[in-house]
């Protein structure tokens, strides 16, 4: 809801400040799930670890090329969290979604442990970019 100077609903500021706060919420904790979850995934692949060789298979150009993308968003989500801005955040988020659900089909298989915390990031990182576009402080310049 936007406020209107005197046309206002008397509700308005409090319910757009709680969306703000909902949304401002949501982005952080996406941030924070990545930053967790990339840590020590990354560490992993870096130190080629028995148990990421068997979910990632052994070290080869594509896998190092999988932790330069987890290291970029590692860094993404780093800066976002302290220099948030929400546009940055929807890019990040979408993107990630959309790879997170789309390693199923490109890795064939839904058993696959990285599949699986895929597709459970990308459904917590959907409702972070549903709550930014319900905020209706996501507006793009076209």
């Amino acid at each position: 809801m936007h406020c209107f100077g005197r046309f206002c609903p008397d509700n308005c500021h409090q319910s757009f400040d709680i969306s703000i706060l909902k949304m401002h919420n949501m982005i952080t904790a996406s941030l924070i799930i990545n930053i967790l979850v990339l840590i020590p995934v990354c560490l992993s692949l870096l130190l080629n670890l028995e148990k990421m060789n068997v979910a990632a298979g052994i070290f080869t150009p594509a896998r190092g090329i999988l932790l330069a993308i987890y290291i970029s968003i590692l860094f993404a989500s780093s800066f976002l969290l302290f220099f948030m801005d929400v546009k940055l955040a929807f890019a990040l988020f979408s993107i990630q979604i959309v790879y997170k659900v789309l390693t199923p089909f490109t890795v064939k298989s839904i058993k696959n442990p990285i599949v699986i915390s895929n597709l459970v990031i990308a459904t917590f990182h959907l409702v972070t970019v549903i709550t930014m576009m319900k905020s209706g402080l996501l507006h793009f310049d076209f």
